[in-house]
């Protein structure tokens, strides 16, 4: 999906992480889902998750099951 699609209110960046405005943004979908996009192309695409998919995904980043992430 489009990001541009979802329109330009209610993203917000929660990983902000000083790297030069190259951010992930979130929005909560009115269906309960999320969209998440790159900050640097906000006309580009969209990935949607579930709340499980992402309630998955914090619960794993917090116990450092994404630590190869980092280097």
């Amino acid at each position: 999906m489009r990001a541009a699609d979802l329109g330009a209110e209610g993203w917000h960046k929660p990983w902000s992480g000083g790297n030069g405005g190259s951010c992930v943004e979130v929005m909560k979908l009115s269906d309960g889902r999320f969209a998440l996009r790159q900050s640097a192309d906000p006309d580009g695409p969209a990935l949607i998750y579930t709340a499980v998919e992402i309630e998955a995904f914090v619960r794993g980043a917090k116990s450092g099951q994404a630590d190869f992430l980092l280097g």
